[in-house]
C-alpha cells in the first residue's frame, strides 16, 4: 500500500488525483490488476467524474451544497461540519479501478477527484494495487 499527501485551499473543493495514483502504478509495476483508493477520512471523499469541463465539479459542488448545506441550524454535531459529513457518507471514500498495460482503465473523460468538503485541510490518499493472477 502506498500514500500521497493532498493540500486543499478551500473548504469545499475537487482536486483531479489521476496524476498522482497512476504514478503509483506505474512505480509499482503492476500492469494489468485493480487498483483501490480510499481516503481516511470522515470529512472527505473520491469520486471519479468528468474533467474536461471545469463546470462539472463546480456543479457537483453546487449540487451538494444544494442538497446538504452548510450551517444548517438543525444540525446537532458540536464541531459546526455535519454538512462535510454527510456529503462524505453521500459521495463515498473509495473507488476501484481497473489497471491494463500499466494504465489506469478510465473513460475519455473520466478523473479520480479527490473531494475535500471541510478544508483547508492536508489530507491523506491510501492506494492498494492487487496484481491479476496468470
Amino acid at each position: 500500500m502506498k500514500s500521497f499527501s493532498v493540500r486543499t485551499g478551500k473548504r469545499i473543493e475537487m482536486i483531479d488525483i489521476t496524476g498522482s495514483i497512476q504514478d503509483t502504478v506505474k512505480e509499482s509495476g503492476i500492469q494489468n490488476g485493480i487498483c483501490f483508493v480510499f481516503v481516511p477520512h470522515t470529512t472527505a471523499a473520491v469520486t471519479i467524474n468528468e474533467n474536461a469541463d471545469p463546470d462539472v465539479p463546480r456543479d457537483i459542488l453546487m449540487g451538494l451544497n444544494k442538497l446538504i448545506p452548510f450551517g444548517d441550524p438543525q444540525y446537532r454535531h458540536g464541531e459546526g461540519n455535519s454538512d462535510a459529513h454527510l456529503k462524505t457518507s453521500l459521495v463515498g471514500s473509495s473507488e476501484m479501478v481497473m489497471v491494463e498495460n500499466g494504465r489506469l482503465v478510465l473513460g475519455t473523460w473520466q478523473s479520480v477527484f479527490f473531494c475535500e468538503f471541510d478544508g483547508p485541510r492536508t489530507r491523506k490518499v491510501l492506494v492498494n494495487l492487487l496484481r491479476n493472477q496468470p
